[in-house]
C-alpha cells in the first residue's frame, strides 16, 4: 500500500499555496537536488495524477512564476518577456539536470526592476496628476498585456498610482461632505489640500509596502518558484516551509505555545493588536493592545532589539515551549513609557477556531445550534480536544438542556481533518459508511463510523454555503445521501474533492542539517457514499437561498488545474428514513423563499455583483471617475438593505458557558455579539423554520447493515 510511504495525516482543508518560505537557497546544489527528488520521486509516486514532466508542464511552471513575481505588470516589459520566453518549453529538461538558469534569469531581473520601482513611484507622486486628462485603466490584469518598453511601464504605473490617488480624493471629499452636514462652520479644504494628502497618503503605502518586500530574502522568492513547479501537478499540492509548516499545524490544532498575543508589522515596528482571551499575556495583564515590543530576551538572557526585523523572525523569538519565560521590552501605548514585562509562555487555545453553541425558542420549542469553523485536529497529541470530541461532548449538553432540534453550521467552514469529519457523521447514524477514498489507479476505499452509538437522532439541519469545502462536504453529503438531515445554504458547495497529505522531505534526506519544510500533496479523491465525487460539483444543497455568491465565478470549478469530476461504485447503505415529512418540508421552503421580498433582493443584489465583476475599467480623469463612482455608489444605494433582517427570535448560550462568563469577560462579549448577528441572520431564520417543521418518521433506523 503507498501510504506506508507517507504520514498518516490527511489534511483535507482548504490552503493558499504560501509564496513566501525561508527555506530554500538556491545557490545550494544539495537543495537543488532536493527539489528535483520532490518533483521526480515523492510527486511522480505519490501524486494522485500521473503528470508527464513535458512542454505543457514547462509552460505552467513559466506562466505561473513569472506571474507569481508580477501580479500587477508593475516590473516585467515585454522585452523582458521576450528575453524570458527562450525557456518557456524547457524548463522540464532543465529540472531532470537540477538546472535552474530560468529562475536564475527571471529573479536577477525581478531585482533590477525592484530596485528601479522606488525611484518609479517617488518620483510619479511628486508632484499632481494632471486630472483633466481623459484617459482610462483597466485593472484586469490577467488580461492586460505586459508594457512594451520601460518608457511604456512608466505609463502603467503612473495610470496606477493615479487611480490610488483619485479614490483617496473621493473619500476625502465624501467625508468633508458629511462633516459639513453636522457642523456648518466645518474648515473645507480645497481640492489641491486635498490631492496634496492624497499622494502623501499613497506615497506612505508604497513605503510601507517596499519595506514588506525588501525584508523578502532570495529564498523567499525561491519558495515562489518551488510552488510554481509543485502547482502544476493540481492548485493544492504546495511546498511548506518549515514556518509556514507551524502555521498549518496551529490552524489545524486551534493552539500554539507562546505568549497569547496576535500581532502586526507597522513601519519597522511590532504591535500588539489583540491579546487572546485567556492566554499568557491576558492573564498577565500588563501587556495591552496598540503597545509596541522593542527588544525580546529569554529569561533572564540579553534582550535582543526587533525593532525593523521582519515580523516572521520576531515572533520566532516571542514564541517559545510551555512553562519558559520571554520579557519584552515594550513602549506602552497609554503614556510611551519603556517597561519590561515578563511572561510565562502557555498552551494558547484559539477559541475562533473552536466549536460553540447556542439556544433559542420558537413557537414554544427549543433548539440548538451549533457553529463548526473547521474539522479540527491535534495530530501531535490526539489525546488533546478535536472537533468530533467538542461535538459529541456539546450536543449531549444541549440534550440536557431539552433542545427538539439541531441545526450544524458549516458555512465558510473550509474543512480540516477527515477523521474527524468521519467520527462527526457517525454522531449522527447508527453506523455505516460516511466517504469513499480513492488513491491513484487503485480502488476505492470505503471509510465507516463503527461506532453504533447515536448522539443525536432528532431532527437535523445542516448549514452551507460557497465557501464550505472539503470535510464540510463530506459530512453534508452524508448525510444527504443518508438522508438523515437538511442541506440548506448556497446552490452547491465549494467542491474541493481531493485529499492532501503532508511529507516531511527530510524523510528522503535525514542526514540534512536544516528543516527543509513538507510537501502537501494531493494523494487521494474522495467521494460520496452514492459514488459520486464532490470535486468541481460540491454538495448541491435540497434547499437553495440567494447569496451575493450565486452567480460569481467560484469555487474549484474555477481554479486552473483542478481535477475532474468522476463517479465510483456506490457504497451499500441504507437510507435512514429519518423524516415522515422530507419533500413537504423542502418544498414549503423553497416556496417562502421565492415569495420572499428580502431572498428575491438578494438574488438581484448577487446578479448585480456578478455584474460589477465583469467591469474593469476606470476613468482616470477626476470628473468622469466622479461621475462613474457615483452612478456605481446610486445602483449599489438599492442594495443598501439587502441583508438587513431581523427576526423576533432570542438566542442565548448554553447554561454550562454562564460560569465560564464570570471568569472570562471577552468569551461572553464574543457570544453576546454571535447571538446578535443570529437574530439578524436571514438564513438561520430559514433554517429554523425548516428545522421546526421536521417531524421524524415512526420507522426511523439511522443504520447500515
Amino acid at each position: 500500500m503507498k501510504t506506508k510511504f507517507l504520514i498518516t495525516l490527511l489534511a483535507i482543508g482548504l490552503l493558499s499555496n504560501s509564496t513566501f518560505a525561508n527555506t530554500t537557497n538556491a545557490k545550494d546544489p544539495e537543495k537543488d537536488r532536493v527539489l528535483i527528488y520532490v518533483l521526480k520521486n515523492i510527486l511522480g509516486r505519490f501524486h494522485y495524477v500521473k503528470k508527464d514532466l513535458n512542454d505543457d508542464f514547462s509552460e505552467h511552471v513559466y506562466n505561473s512564476f513569472i506571474d507569481g513575481l508580477d501580479p500587477s505588470k508593475r516590473y516585467f516589459t515585454q522585452e523582458d518577456l521576450k528575453e524570458f520566453s527562450q525557456y518557456k518549453y524547457l524548463i522540464d529538461d532543465q529540472l531532470r539536470q537540477s538546472n535552474i538558469d530560468f529562475y536564475k534569469l527571471v529573479y536577477g531581473r525581478f531585482l533590477e526592476k525592484m530596485k528601479g520601482a522606488k525611484n518609479t513611484y517617488r518620483t510619479l507622486l511628486a508632484n499632481p496628476f494632471d486630472y483633466k486628462k481623459k484617459e482610462f485603466i483597466d485593472v484586469d490584469y490577467d488580461k492586460v498585456p505586459y508594457a512594451k518598453n520601460k518608457e511604456a511601464l512608466k505609463e502603467h504605473w503612473r495610470k496606477q498610482l493615479k487611480l490610488s490617488v483619485l479614490s483617496r480624493i473621493e473619500d476625502a471629499e465624501n467625508q468633508q461632505a458629511e462633516k459639513l452636514k453636522k457642523d456648518k462652520d466645518f474648515a473645507k479644504k480645497s481640492f489641491s489640500e486635498m490631492e496634496k494628502e492624497a499622494r502623501a497618503e499613497v506615497l506612505k503605502n508604497m513605503d510601507d509596502l517596499y519595506l514588506r518586500i525588501e525584508e523578502l530574502e532570495n529564498s523567499d522568492w525561491y519558495s515562489t518558484f518551488l510552488n510554481s513547479v509543485v502547482s502544476g501537478f493540481d492548485p493544492h499540492t504546495s511546498y511548506m516551509s518549515p514556518r509556514i509548516k507551524s502555521r498549518f499545524d496551529q490552524d489545524m490544532s486551534g493552539k500554539l505555545e507562546g505568549i497569547g498575543a496576535r500581532l502586526q508589522k507597522k513601519g519597522i515596528y511590532t504591535h500588539i493588536v489583540e491579546l487572546i482571551s485567556g492566554g499568557p499575556a491576558w492573564k498577565q495583564g500588563e501587556l495591552e493592545a496598540g503597545d509596541i515590543i522593542l527588544k525580546v530576551a529569554q529569561g533572564d538572557g540579553e534582550p535582543l532589539d526587533i525593532v525593523g526585523m521582519r515580523l516572521d523572525d520576531a515572533i520566532t523569538f516571542i514564541k517559545g515551549k510551555k512553562g519558559t519565560e520571554v520579557r519584552l521590552t515594550v513602549k506602552k501605548k497609554i503614556d510611551g513609557s519603556i517597561k519590561v514585562i515578563p511572561i510565562i509562555r502557555d498552551i494558547v487555545e484559539l477559541e475562533e477556531t473552536f466549536v460553540k453553541s447556542s439556544t433559542v425558542e420558537k413557537d414554544g420549542k427549543k433548539y440548538g445550534i451549533i457553529n463548526l469553523p473547521k474539522f479540527y485536529i491535534d495530530f501531535n497529541d490526539t489525546d488533546r480536544r478535536d472537533a468530533a470530541k467538542d461535538m459529541e461532548k456539546e450536543i449531549a449538553r444541549l440534550k440536557k438542556e431539552g433542545v427538539e432540534g439541531l441545526i450544524v453550521d458549516l458555512r465558510d467552514n473550509g474543512g480540516g481533518s477527515l477523521k474527524t469529519a468521519i467520527e462527526i457523521g457517525g454522531l449522527f447514524i447508527d453506523k455505516g459508511p460516511i466517504v469513499q477514498v480513492k488513491y491513484r489507479g487503485e480502488d476505492p476505499l470505503v471509510k465507516n463510523d463503527t461506532d453504533p452509538k447515536i448522539q443525536w437522532n432528532g431532527p437535523l439541519v445542516v448549514m452551507v454555503n460557497e465557501l464550505s469545502a472539503s470535510a464540510s462536504e463530506i459530512f453534508a453529503a452524508a448525510m444527504q445521501d443518508y438522508k438523515r438531515g437538511v442541506i440548506i445554504g448556497g446552490k452547491q458547495t465549494y467542491g474541493k474533492g481531493t485529499v492532501q497529505n503532508i511529507v516531511p522531505i527530510n524523510r528522503f534526506y535525514a542526514d540534512y542539517p536544516d528543516d527543509l519544510g513538507v510537501i502537501k500533496m494531493t494523494i487521494q479523491k474522495f467521494y460520496r457514499i452514492n459514488g459520486g465525487s464532490t470535486q468541481i460539483e460540491g454538495v448541491y444543497s435540497d434547499i437553495s437561498l440567494p447569496s451575493r455568491y450565486s452567480y460569481m465565478d467560484f469555487g474549484e470549478r474555477d481554479l486552473d488545474g483542478a481535477l475532474a469530476w468522476d463517479k465510483v461504485p456506490q457504497a451499500k447503505y441504507n437510507t435512514t428514513n429519518s423524516y415522515s415529512n422530507f419533500g413537504d418540508v423542502v418544498y414549503n421552503s423553497k416556496q417562502r423563499v421565492m415569495n420572499n421580498i428580502k431572498f428575491q433582493k438578494i438574488n438581484e443584489y448577487a446578479k448585480w455583483l456578478r455584474k460589477k465583476q465583469d467591469e474593469n475599467t476606470y476613468a482616470l480623469s477626476y470628473d468622469m471617475f466622479k461621475k462613474e463612482s457615483k452612478k456605481r455608489v446610486d445602483e449599489g444605494k438599492k442594495f443598501k438593505d439587502v441583508f438587513k433582517f431581523e427576526s423576533n427570535l432570542t438566542f442565548e448560550s448554553p447554561k454550562y458557558e454562564l460560569d465560564l462568563f464570570k471568569k472570562d469577560t471577552v468569551l461572553e462579549e464574543k457570544r453576546v455579539a454571535w447571538h446578535k448577528n443570529l437574530k439578524k441572520d436571514i438564513y438561520m431564520n430559514e433554517a429554523l423554520n425548516v428545522l421546526s417543521e421536521l417531524k421524524m418518521s415512526t420507522n426511523h433506523i439511522a443504520v447500515k447493515h
